[in-house]
C-alpha cells in the first residue's frame, strides 16, 4: 500500500447559478460542497515543515466558493464539481485525485442530502 495525503474541506455553503427547471434558472441555488484532494506526500513531515510541504486548505475552500464563476450558469451540479476538480488540478501538480460532493439544499424536504459525488483522477 502506498502513502497518501488527503486534504479535506467539508460543508462549504455557496450559491451557484445552476439547474435545469424554470424555477431554478436565473437565480443562484444554495449548495453544500465538500472536497477531498489526494496529494503525493513527502517522505516525512517534521515539526518545522513549511506550508509548501502540503497545500493550503483554503485553496480547496476557494475552489468551492469564490473560484466558481458568478456569471456562468451550470445546468448540472456535475459541471460545478468538474470545474472544482479542474481548478485544483491547474493550481497544483501534486494533486492526483479530487472528490467533490455537492448537496442541493433547496430541494431537501426533510433534511436529507440530495446530490452527487464526482471523483476525478489527474489525466496525463
Amino acid at each position: 500500500m502506498s502513502d497518501s495525503l488527503i486534504l479535506e474541506v467539508a460543508n462549504v455553503h455557496t450559491d451557484v447559478l445552476t439547474g435545469i427547471y424554470s424555477e431554478e434558472t436565473g437565480r443562484p441555488q444554495p449548495l453544500r460542497i465538500s472536497i477531498r484532494a489526494w496529494l503525493r506526500p513527502q517522505d516525512h513531515y517534521t515539526p518545522d515543515c513549511p506550508l509548501t510541504a502540503s497545500k493550503n486548505y483554503m485553496d480547496l475552500k476557494h475552489a468551492a466558493s469564490d473560484g466558481l464563476p458568478k456569471d456562468v450558469h451550470f445546468q448540472l451540479i456535475e459541471s460545478v464539481a468538474d470545474h472544482i476538480c479542474e481548478t485544483l488540478f491547474v493550481q497544483d501538480a501534486r494533486v492526483q485525485q479530487v472528490e467533490v460532493k455537492i448537496v442541493k439544499l433547496a430541494i431537501s424536504e426533510a433534511g436529507e442530502d440530495i446530490g452527487m459525488t464526482l471523483t476525478r483522477a489527474r489525466r496525463g
